[in-house]
């Protein structure tokens, strides 16, 4: 089942590509829906047989492709990639469902569906190779579909914010490759599998060298401080899906080499580099929390927190302790739901409203005229990001600063600041834009629809479940991260 996750959502391009459509129909969406959605229940399907007693990769599958160079199709699934494929999954079908794609409100409907579904095979691809050019091949594939989904469907700068992400992560990627390339020599390896990599014969300064390389390369592409100046414009800029995609799940491939390509393959000089990532982590975390509360843009507001708090999934990994890991997969897979449910929610009101600036909005709680369901999920959303006990992003910051505090205390502390900025800026966002007088010269405002509420509902749903039955979570992760971490 695990190829179907990489070879369903191509599928489903092909057959958009090759059916003809109306401008006005929604055939293409139609189609990518059920794709997108069979991709899904698969990833639920690969979740309910996963055994989590076990440690080390499961459905594993490797044949030969290009064995003079060492590539291979090696693939594999653990309790650090199963999470992050099913919210991927999860995200593109709500995605999906929350666009409308036809000619008239979306140009080039056809392509955009056919762009999100590869976009989708390349991601579930890099969550379960096992062959480190095969991740990397993936990993810059993607590149592609999301430049023309920032650049064709985003807003008014949106050509530049998508040069400026693809040159980063471009870079990214060369430094991911270098690292690859020259592990691969130094060991005289003739595989790129990562099961016949072993980095222990090397001398410490060159493991050393290649750790840096790949920390330099996913720290891009997560991103951390000062590497981040992509983020706000590639966020910004793009389109509500596409934001959702951006923040929800693509930056937890940042997230998740570092733990597979970092920590995993260089455990013994891990403790080298950890106390400076674990620095940056706190001044990337810091310097998010600050910047949100100057913005005036609710969606700058929101990718500046996001920033702030997938750097605590850094400060956990450098910490590399079998509870910081464990808070480190269950902090990626919270963000993911939480970012996506506020970048879901302000693109409704920007939709309803015509605006994102909080100086222009007041009073949208209004129960007559206003858009109550979005205020009453966007409380909700803030919760979680917060950390407030009963919603998902609780126990992800719990269980990565518990496991943190024992090796870099003073770090934790510091990152516990951020997570107290968190009620400052969603205080004002709240404040401002759901609370107080809604202004007559508005009169009412369109109604939300169904196919905008259902994606909300269901975010903020799982939220609240993860929230409440945390097992289902650490359960999953807790074996791979004993596998995984030094301590």
């Amino acid at each position: 089942m695990l190829n179907l996750l990489l070879i369903l959502p191509i599928i489903g391009a092909i057959v958009i590509g090759i059916i003809p459509s109306e401008k006005e129909s929604n055939i293409n969406k139609n189609i990518a829906l059920i794709f997108s959605g069979i991709t899904f229940i698969i990833s639920l399907l690969i979740g309910f047989n996963f055994d989590h007693t076990k440690i080390g990769l499961q459905s594993e599958l490797s044949l030969e492709w290009l064995p003079f160079v060492g590539l291979n199709y090696t693939i594999g699934i653990d309790g650090l990639s199963l999470p992050l494929i099913i919210l991927n999954c999860l995200i593109i079908t709500l995605s999906f469902y929350s666009s409308e794609v036809d000619g008239k409100k979306l140009p080039k409907p056809k392509l955009y569906c056919i762009l999100i579904l590869l976009l989708s095979s390349c991601i579930n691809g890099a969550l379960i190779a096992q062959n480190l050019l095969l991740f990397f091949i993936l990993y810059e594939i993607k590149l592609v579909p999301i430049y023309l989904l920032i650049s064709i469907w985003g807003k008014d700068k949106s050509g530049y914010a998508a040069i400026k992400y693809l040159l980063y992560t471009a870079f990214s990627g060369i430094f991911v490759l270098t690292a690859f390339l020259g592990l691969n020599f130094l060991t005289d390896g003739n595989t790129f599998d990562i099961v016949d990599i072993t980095t222990g014969i090397l001398p410490q300064a060159k493991q050393v060298l290649l750790l840096l390389t790949i920390v330099i390369g996913f720290a891009i592409k997560i991103p951390i401080f000062p590497l981040h100046t992509w983020l706000p414009d590639a966020y910004t800029e793009s389109s509500t899906p596409v934001s959702m995609l951006l923040g929800g799940i693509v930056s937890k491939l940042g997230t998740y080499g570092l733990i597979r390509f970092g920590l995993q393959l260089f455990p013994d000089v891990w403790g080298d580099i950890s106390p400076y990532l674990a620095i940056l982590a706190v001044i990337s975390a810091i310097y998010g929390s600050l910047v949100a509360i100057s913005q005036t843009d609710i969606k700058k507001m929101i990718s500046y927190a996001s920033l702030a708090h997938i750097n605590f999934v850094v400060l956990a990994t450098a910490a590399g302790t079998s509870l910081s890991i464990t808070g480190a997969i269950c902090q990626m897979f919270a963000h993911g739901l939480i970012v996506a449910l506020l970048f879901n929610l302000v693109g409704i009101i920007e939709e309803k409203t015509g605006t994102r600036e909080l100086s222009q909005l007041h009073g949208l709680m209004n129960p007559y005229r206003g858009l109550p369901f979005v205020g009453g999920l966007m409380i909700t959303a803030v919760m979680a990001s917060a950390g407030i006990p009963g919603m998902v992003g609780f126990i992800g910051e719990f269980l990565s600063f518990q496991g943190s505090f024992s090796i870099f205390p003073v770090y934790t502390l510091i990152c516990l600041i951020a997570t107290g900025l968190t009620a400052v800026y969603f205080v004002i966002l709240l404040n401002r834009v759901f609370f107080g007088r809604m202004e007559n010269q508005k009169g009412y405002l369109p109604k939300v629809a169904s196919y905008e509420r259902f994606p909300a509902f269901v975010f903020a749903i799982l939220i609240i479940f993860f929230g409440l039955q945390p097992s289902f979570l650490t359960n999953l992760t807790l074996n791979t991260s004993i596998s995984i971490a030094l301590f």
